[in-house]
């Protein structure tokens, strides 16, 4: 797999992040996603991608980190 390079939009200011998450299975990636977006506003999650003899599974989401989630702002 070949991830594409981040859009200078989505790091063009401070507080906007990439995360690249490589987890076990599909339903653990999105549970961490789901868990993210408690605290941040978030993309939601991206394609889930295998590669093949590795591995896992990686996605990337998007985020804005001065934006809070409904658990941060509890």
């Amino acid at each position: 797999m070949v991830r594409r390079p981040e859009d200078a939009q989505h790091v063009s200011e401070p507080g906007l992040v990439v995360l690249d998450f490589t987890a076990a299975d599909e339903a653990t990636a999105q549970a961490l996603t789901a868990d993210r977006e408690q605290w941040w506003a978030t993309s939601g999650i991206t394609p889930v991608q295998r590669e093949s003899g590795t591995p896992g599974v990686k996605t990337r989401v998007y985020a804005d980190i001065r934006r809070r989630g409904p658990a941060a702002s509890a």
